[in-house]
């Protein structure tokens, strides 16, 4: 293991080009080497300062191509992966979904019955709209926090969050999902706007979002956990769109299909998309024949039987 190059203070603003390109060629003989756990490494964005787990780093001096990077790697490189786009939702599935009655709680019935965990209530996941209710395919975006302080990260406009790009490879009638940050903002009123513009059908959200009212005032629906005005951008970074996630411990992917109202929100993995439509158009028939039964009077010992009877 090479010697590591002693830990720095954030190069102030003002300071001698020079010493600033010192700071960097020292950064760089930091990378390269193999590094197995926690060290100093260098980073060239805190100054020379700052600790990274790492397990393996490039032996080039070409920084911004790494053979492999860690989370903590890929935020300060603004590294995001793109994975590639989903195939497109079967022709009138939406459409079916929405046909239900009880959109969320005859999903999640069905979701039930084969035994899938992707169940979120809206205790959970609030809505900023609760007359909403919205079917879509899944785009995801995973956040993570930022290493930088925020208040530098502002005077030196360190910006990596992503959310606006992944709402940019989104289509009309997408709906975006992101694992995101607590008790700060992973979506704000700029973004809502643009998720409007592109005919996203509303966003799901792990974390705070802000600016409410714009979004609100648009017609944009969000589901989130929390709302709050501090802003993410200087406290977070994207690392992945179209990427697995977990959403309040319901493990997500790209290219499912979330259905969201007052009542909560549920993910159909689109594997099993077919079976889950077709479980939830037996499910809502019932239910109508029953609603119908009661209020022509039928006894309640059959509406009981009813009830907890099969759907065959």
């Amino acid at each position: 293991m090479g010697q590591l190059c002693p830990k720095r203070q954030p190069c102030p603003f003002g300071r001698p080009a020079p010493l600033e390109r010192l700071w960097r060629r020292r950064a760089q003989r930091c990378w390269r080497r193999r590094i197995s756990h926690l060290e100093h490494v260098g980073l060239p964005h805190l100054g020379g300062a700052g600790r990274a787990e790492v397990a393996y780093v490039s032996q080039t001096h070409n920084q911004k191509e790494p053979t492999a990077m860690t989370e903590t790697t890929k935020q300060h490189f603004n590294w995001v992966d793109v994975h590639p786009m989903p195939s497109p939702l079967p022709d009138g599935i939406i459409e079916r979904f929405l046909a239900l009655e009880d959109l969320s709680a005859t999903v999640a019935d069905a979701l039930d019955a084969f035994g899938v965990n992707g169940i979120l209530g809206a205790s959970t996941l609030v809505p900023t709209l609760p007359e909403e209710r919205i079917v879509g395919r899944v785009i995801t975006l995973r956040n993570v926090p930022g290493r930088m302080d925020p208040y530098r990260a502002v005077s030196e406009g360190s910006w990596l969050m992503a959310e606006i790009h992944g709402i940019e490879l989104a289509e009309a009638g997408d709906v975006i999902v992101i694992s995101g940050l607590p008790e700060v903002s992973n979506m704000g009123g700029i973004v809502a706007a643009c998720a409007t513009r592109g005919g996203l059908a509303g966003a799901i959200v792990d974390g705070a979002v802000r600016d409410v009212g714009q979004s609100r005032r648009r017609g944009f629906p969000i589901w989130s956990r929390d709302i709050s005005p501090a802003t993410g951008k200087w406290r977070g970074s994207s690392v992945e769109i179209n990427s697995t996630i977990s959403v309040a411990g319901v493990t997500v992917a790209s290219g499912d299909i979330v259905v969201a109202d007052e009542t909560g929100v549920c993910f159909v993995p689109i594997e099993l998309v077919d079976p889950v439509i077709a479980r939830c158009e037996a499910i809502d028939k019932k239910e109508s024949e029953m609603f119908a039964d009661i209020a022509a009077g039928l006894p309640m010992t059959d509406v009981i039987e009813r009830l907890y009877g099969t759907l065959d």
